[in-house]
């Protein structure tokens, strides 16, 4: 990046992003979106006139190098990766080589780091987190940095301001991809649609491949279905809805949930 954003740190990128992000939906964009670009051309080149034309252009320029998305706007990551110094972008540690597709991958990483089981990640959390990130990518941090890190993800991520993060919170950290659910029609109209519609979905959920859904797996396809109907679900209520799904569901008590046992609560005939 240019030299004017050389000694932006984590406090001065979160007063950026919380000034230009002016309706905090996560994301700038329109006239947000103008308004950055106008401010970052006053930044490079202070002594250039700032005409319309000349911000449109830098938009596209620094638009078509960084929207990974290309949906026209910026996500936290995406303006990071534009103006934080490498050193300094703590948000690179959540980059993953594979997308997270899978919200079963996305609770084993809930469940370990809500370590009492509150169905929140504290701020302590969140720090834990960061540090086995930063470890995991062979980075060295300051206790101090480390710090600064996780008051600046709190600031950003925290929506409600109670100082600890719920599940949506890191779902859009983690940028989970789209809930697998969606893509179904749950009032398929033939047995044998929703049979195969069955058998897509719990494959999809058993992970481990062994024909039953435990653990992070009941996790994840409870979240998804739940979020179908009640998309601000709390770790709490997951926890709820959870046993619910077991107390109906797990015919032998084993704590799984065979495929013929989701089979027989969703009233579909399984494959034999």
């Amino acid at each position: 990046m240019d030299s004017a954003f050389d000694h932006l740190d984590a406090a001065g990128f979160l007063d950026i992003w919380q000034h230009f992000d002016a309706d905090d939906n996560g994301y700038i964009e329109g006239k947000e979106l103008d308004d950055f670009f106008r401010h970052m051309m006053k930044k490079l080149a202070p002594k250039e006139k700032v005409t319309e034309e000349r911000v449109q252009r830098l938009k596209k320029r620094f638009m078509s190098a960084y929207d990974v998305t290309a949906d026209g706007r910026l996500q936290i990551q995406e303006l990071a990766n534009m103006i934080l110094p490498e050193d300094e972008n703590f948000l690179l540690v959540f980059r993953r080589e594979a997308p997270l597709d899978n919200s079963v991958d996305f609770m084993k990483i809930w469940r370990k780091y809500d370590a009492d089981s509150s169905g929140y990640i504290s701020a302590v959390e969140l720090k834990g987190f960061l540090q086995d990130l930063f470890q995991q990518h062979h980075k060295k941090v300051s206790s101090d940095k480390l710090e600064e890190y996780t008051d600046a993800m709190m600031k950003i991520f925290d929506k409600n301001k109670d100082g600890r993060l719920d599940l949506n919170d890191l779902a859009r950290i983690l940028a989970l991809e789209e809930n697998f659910l969606l893509q179904f029609e749950m009032d398929a109209s033939s047995k044998e649609e929703r049979k195969r519609d069955f058998e897509k979905i719990f494959d999809h959920y058993d992970v481990s491949k062994t024909g039953a859904l435990e653990g992070p797996e009941v996790d994840g396809f409870v979240k998804d279905m739940m979020e179908l109907v009640r998309p601000s679900l709390t770790g709490p209520e997951l926890d709820k809805l959870r046993s619910v799904l077991l107390g109906h569901c797990d015919v032998n008590n084993d704590g799984k949930i065979q495929r013929n046992e989701l089979a027989l609560c969703l009233g579909v005939k399984p494959k034999a």
